[in-house]
């Protein structure tokens, strides 16, 4: 018999070391018993050794993967069991004996707003808490209404609270005394409401007071079951205010950076567009010259007011100079003063001549006939002058024309504006020579923004490039001193905008 650890010759002649005893030459049924006592019982270090958690996509079927498997479901039945109830448990009902108790639960619950919780720790009326008949009011409310864009006097007064027949009163003797003129956008009424006629009614509308012009406050009372408008006058000093500066990527830029307000600008640009083109006439280094009446108010307000001088220079030298002179305000070159002007002016500034007098194909038609007029290619708004001085004989929509215009200057001549995309004329109306009629646009037969512009000569259609006006809107005589002193005067002023109070910079961010 050999013992634990007993060496054990091998043919190899290396030695084993058996790791349990081995009986032998013993009974079969001695040596199973002996085996049983002998084979090793499993120990904590083989139990942890084991392979519990097997990767479950490996070795598919075998022992090893059954044990993960066994794992797995094990593991998930452990879990389900430890689920917790989902169950909705109901809580007792509050046991509210009247009503106070129920307004002080609900101002102490937590619920949204919309569910009748309350905001605070409030204590709910008690049986002391007795209702009254009637609240008591303010005998009068002060309060203040804005005038709106596109808005109405009547629309306004109502959103206040003004009941609708005191709105249409006022808004009646409101609209006698100011004739049409519109009330500016954005301009406060002060209102002034007494008691209510009667419970569930609107209140009265005692006083009414607002500014409805720059020179100008009104100020209503009820009289009786009506009002009375009172006027009061508001003293303005116009004082020049002349702004200089380099053109640079623009004028309106420019200016803008300047100080000047918008109003202003586009008048000056309009103004000068009348007598060179402003996109291809004016360059970065020449230099702007505006004079504007700025309006100040005895009660503190200031505004831009019109323009009166219209400047450009280049290299010091001055490339216009237009003054607003005389009673209808038109604007005159300085340069030309008392003198008189001959040749053809151009009905647009900027305009591209694209098609002459004579027999053309039609661009839409698609046949030859004749063309009587003169094309000039420009971009639709663009202003349309007249070429001189003239009565409107038409103005509206005239077939392939579109919108048409019509003026005669006297001894059979007439002049033709066609294509407008709107017109600024009516018939019989007078005209300057260089006065806006219209702006170009492609109405009627066009393919496209051009101006058709045609002369005629007792009737029949002439080439317009075949007469030459003569322009006689300068200064003459005794006011060619006035109008060169009032030149002289505003190319004095130092230029600059005047102090900029809190109206002021109100008035520059319009």
């Amino acid at each position: 018999m050999f013992t634990p650890r007993d060496p054990i010759e091998t043919g190899g002649g290396g030695v084993l070391i058996a790791p349990v005893s081995i009986a032998l030459a013993l009974p079969r049924s001695s040596t199973s018993a002996s085996l049983g006592r002998l084979r090793p019982a499993w120990t904590r270090r083989d139990f942890a050794a084991l392979d519990w958690a097997p990767d479950l996509a490996e070795d598919i079927g075998s022992r090893r993967w059954f044990r993960g498997l066994a794992t797995l479901l094990g593991l998930s039945a452990l879990a389900l069991a430890f689920l917790p109830d989902l169950m909705v448990v109901a809580g007792a009902p509050a046991a509210l004996g009247d009503r106070a108790a129920q307004e002080e639960f609900r101002h102490r619950g937590i619920a949204p707003l919309a569910l009748g919780a309350g905001t605070g720790d409030l204590r709910g009326p008690t049986s002391r808490v007795r209702p009254l008949a009637a609240a008591p009011e303010r005998a009068s409310v002060q309060l203040t209404a804005t005038f709106g864009e596109a808005d109405r006097i009547e629309a306004m007064l109502e959103r206040a609270g003004v009941g609708a027949v005191d709105a249409g009163r006022l808004a009646a003797v409101v609209n006698a005394v100011l004739a049409g003129q519109a009330i500016a956008p954005g301009t406060r009424f002060d209102l002034l409401l007494g008691a209510r006629p009667a419970p569930g009614e609107p209140r009265l509308l005692e006083r009414a007071a607002f500014r409805a012009r720059f020179d100008l406050d009104l100020v209503a009372q009820r009289s009786g079951g009506s009002f009375t408008l009172e006027r009061r006058a508001i003293a303005v000093d116009t004082t020049p205010v002349r702004i200089r500066g380099r053109v640079g990527d623009g004028v309106y830029l420019s200016a803008r950076a300047a100080g000047l307000p918008i109003g202003p600008i586009q008048e000056y640009l309009q103004t000068l567009d009348a007598h060179l083109s402003v996109d291809t006439d004016i360059q970065p280094d020449d230099t702007f010259d505006i004079v504007v009446a700025w309006r100040r108010a005895a009660s503190g307000e200031s505004e831009p007011g019109e323009l009166l001088y219209a400047g450009i220079e280049r290299d010091g030298t001055p490339r216009a100079q237009l003054l607003r002179w005389g009673r209808e305000g038109q604007f005159l070159e300085a340069s030309g003063a008392g003198e008189q002007r001959s040749g053809l002016i151009m009905p647009v500034v900027g305009g591209r001549m694209t098609s002459g007098f004579g027999q053309r194909r039609h661009p839409v038609l698609g046949y030859t006939r004749m063309h009587a007029g003169i094309d000039f290619a420009a971009p639709t708004g663009a202003p349309i002058y007249a070429v001189t001085s003239g009565t409107v004989a038409y103005a509206g929509w005239a077939g392939g024309h579109g919108n048409h215009v019509k003026l005669n200057h006297g001894s059979g001549f007439g002049t033709g504006y066609s294509h407008m995309s709107s017109i600024a004329v009516s018939p019989g109306m007078t005209v300057r020579a260089g006065q806006v009629i219209g702006y170009v646009g492609s109405t009627g037969l066009s393919t496209g923004p051009h101006l058709h512009y045609e002369l005629y000569k007792h009737g029949a259609k002439v080439n317009p490039l075949s007469v030459r006006f003569t322009v006689s809107n300068q200064v003459e005589g005794q006011e060619l001193a006035a109008f060169r002193a009032r030149l002289a005067k505003l190319q004095a002023l130092t230029p600059g905008l005047p102090q900029a109070g809190p109206a002021t910079v109100a008035a520059l961010s319009r």
